[in-house]
Formats: C-alpha cells, sequence, structure tokens
C-alpha cells in the first residue's frame, strides 16, 4: 500500500503542528498568570467592530480549520481509505464509540445539573495532538495504526461538527439559514458543471459564512459544507479541491490553531482552581476523556469484528488498538471549541479547559505508554519503501 505525498506532508505538518500547538498553550497560560496576565486576557476581549477579537478567532478563523477538516474528509471519502466501504467501517465503528461513550459518560455525572450541556465536551479527538504523540514513537509505528487513527480523528471530528450544528444552535433564523444553504446550491451547482473558478467559490463560502452567522447556527460548520461543494475530480493535483488542501495545511498548523491557542488558554488559575477539578462537568470531562474514549472504540470495535463486518487490519494487534484508542482521548482543540458553545459561565469554562488540558495530558501518556510497550523495534517496510 502506497501513502500519497499529500497524506505524507499531512502526517509531517501534524507533527510539527502538535508541537507548536503546545508551546502556544503553554506560553498562553504562562502570561496569564504573569504580571501582565490582566493586559493578556485584556487583549483578546477588545471589542472591534462590535466583537472581541476572541470572537473572530473562534468564528472567523476556525471557518477556516473546519474548511480544512473538511477537504480531509472529502479526499478519504472519494480517493482514500474511506472510498473503500469495508475499510472504513472499522475507523467509523471506532469514532461512533468514541462519541457515543464519552458523551454518556459526561451525562451520567451531569444529567439534571447546569453542567449537563457540557456532553459534547469528551466527543471530539485532536488530530494534531493525536499525530504528533503518536509520531514520537518513529518508524515503528505501522502505517495502518497511523491510518486508522487520523481517519478516526477525522470521522471524530465530523461527528462533533454535527453535535455543534444540532445541539449547540440557537435561535434558528430560517431566512438567513435558508440564504446560506441557497448560495450551497449554487456553488454545488458550479461543481457539477465543471466551473474550476477559484473565486467563485471564495466569494460563495464567504456569502455562506455571513449568512450563517445571522442564522444562528454556528457558522464555522460553512467550512465543511465550502469543502464538499469544492471540485475533487479523480484527486488530480490541480483540482481546487487537492490546491486548497494543499494551501491551507501550513497555515492552519502553524497559524491558526496556536492562535486559537493562544486566545483560548488564557486561562487565570486562582488558588482554588483543584476544587473545580472535582465538580462533576470536570469529573465528567476527564473520565470520558480518559476512560470513555478507550472504552468506546474498544467496545465498538470488538463488537463490529465478532460480528463479522469489519477486520482489525493483519499487522495490528488489540493492545496496539487500545493505545492509538488512548490518544483518542486527546481532546484539546474541538473539547474546547465545545466547550464554548455549551457554557456561557466563565468561571464554567475556565474549569473545563482545565480539566481538558489535565485529561488530554493523560490521554496522551497512557497512550504513549501503551504504543511503547506493544510496539515492536522496526521500521514498517511498506512505510519504509514510501520514504525512500
Amino acid at each position: 500500500m502506497k501513502v500519497t505525498q499529500i497524506y505524507k506532508n499531512f502526517l509531517e505538518n501534524e507533527k510539527a503542528g502538535g508541537i507548536i500547538l503546545i508551546l502556544a498553550t503553554l506560553t498562553s497560560l504562562l502570561i496569564a498568570n504573569s504580571s501582565f496576565g490582566h493586559q493578556y486576557i485584556g487583549f483578546w476581549e477588545m471589542h472591534v467592530g462590535g466583537f472581541s477579537i476572541e470572537h473572530y478567532v473562534n468564528d472567523g478563523l476556525m471557518t477556516i480549520f473546519f474548511l480544512l477538516i473538511g477537504l480531509e474528509l472529502e479526499r478519504e471519502v472519494y480517493a482514500g481509505e474511506l472510498s473503500n466501504f469495508k475499510k472504513a467501517l472499522l475507523p467509523i465503528v471506532a469514532a461512533l464509540g468514541g462519541m457515543l461513550v464519552p458523551a454518556a459518560i459526561h451525562l451520567y455525572f451531569n444529567t439534571g445539573t447546569e453542567f449537563q450541556s457540557g456532553a459534547g465536551i469528551p466527543m471530539a479527538t485532536d488530530i494534531a495532538f493525536a499525530i504528533g504523540v503518536l509520531s514520537l514513537l518513529g518508524n515503528r509505528v505501522p502505517l495502518s495504526l497511523k491510518i486508522f487513527l487520523t481517519a478516526l480523528a477525522v470521522i471524530d471530528d465530523l461527528g462533533a461538527i454535527f453535535t455543534i450544528a444540532i445541539f449547540y444552535s440557537k435561535g434558528l433564523d430560517f431566512v438567513n439559514l435558508g440564504i446560506s444553504i441557497g448560495i450551497l446550491g449554487l456553488l454545488f451547482i458550479l461543481n457539477r458543471m465543471k466551473v474550476q473558478n477559484m473565486w467563485l467559490y471564495i466569494l460563495g463560502g464567504i456569502g455562506m459564512w455571513y449568512f450563517m452567522l445571522h442564522s444562528g447556527v454556528h457558522p464555522t460548520i460553512t467550512g465543511v459544507m465550502l469543502a464538499f461543494v469544492l471540485p475533487f475530480g479523480t484527486g488530480e493535483e490541480d483540482s481546487i479541491s487537492i490546491k486548497w488542501e494543499h494551501f491551507l495545511v501550513k497555515p492552519v498548523a502553524f497559524i491558526i490553531l496556536p492562535v486559537f491557542a493562544l486566545a483560548n488558554t488564557c486561562i487565570l488559575i486562582e488558588p482554588e482552581f483543584a476544587e473545580g477539578l472535582l465538580s462533576s462537568n470536570s469529573i465528567g470531562i476527564f473520565m470520558g476523556l480518559v476512560i470513555g474514549k478507550p472504552l468506546g472504540i474498544m467496545l465498538f470495535c470488538a463488537i463490529a469484528v465478532a460480528i463479522g463486518i469489519c477486520t482489525i487490519p493483519k499487522d495490528l494487534k488489540w493492545a496496539q488498538v487500545f493505545g492509538a484508542a488512548c490518544l483518542g482521548g486527546i481532546g484539546f482543540t474541538m473539547s474546547i471549541f465545545i466547550t464554548l458553545l455549551a457554557f456561557d459561565n466563565h468561571l464554567f469554562i475556565s474549569e473545563s479547559k482545565i480539566a481538558i488540558m489535565i485529561s488530554s495530558l493523560v490521554a496522551a501518556i497512557i497512550g504513549l505508554i501503551v504504543l511503547r510497550i506493544t510496539l515492536k523495534e522496526q521500521i514498517d517496510p511498506e512505510f519504509q519503501d514510501d520514504i525512500e
């Protein structure tokens, strides 16, 4: 099995992007809790044109991140691992279990409380961090495990996007929503007519975003919607979809996600912050990401394999799949993003962010330990061939 150059570039950039994301997070936390903390936090809360800078980051820049997620998913569906239903079924089943079980665990601790709306927080997997941690193990990681974790994370993010659209939309304005969907329909027609004018899709995407912003549905959804109406063809290098994916990988990994981390991890840690970690919400997040993610992924995969609807790759052991499932508990970007939609209370948001960061760190350490123990000290020959 050969890996396309795009896929190899994706893995390489996610590795570097994950490191930068960690540095951005640590930098933000340090500055927020330094003597410059109030000025730093005040900068992100400063209003320009009626919106805070943080709002521009979360509703504007993150739309581009969602566009890249959509483009990656489109490529996988049309020409990648998800184009073969039997191959796609394992990560699809894994992602489903990795979303439902963590959400159920959070609801178990928080049903009927003011934290109930946070059930979506432990559902998502952070692609950049998960692939970054996996890459620390080098070439001993089988290619099939890399693909499984990547496909799982992409499908997971798609599930999180649907969760945002369905459960975190507020006060729908059907006129603006209809206009946005109408523009989507026009872009789809342009796609079917094989129109290759990039600017028509850019202007259409901006229009979709503007009307979606005023519709009550979170505007970042337009990023994924736009991705699936961009001409893909047969996946040739000069298609608009592939060009945009090439162009966006580095800006997203090295600019957009670090800026998101800077804007959303500027948390002032109070002396009594430990009390917040004992709240039912924090416990639900921790248990959902650290326990629920691997439990859901493994349980659903085991059932699917047992009834014969899919199989795990021949070069993988269940223990290695478990290690990847543990890395699925690295929520970070998407978990923080859903937190901002789930709560209006600043204290709840800060406590949730701290719980997410601690949970993601624990999940990363557990996954890394499991994989170091279970993976042999050898280079996967197929991956080596691709490198050469």
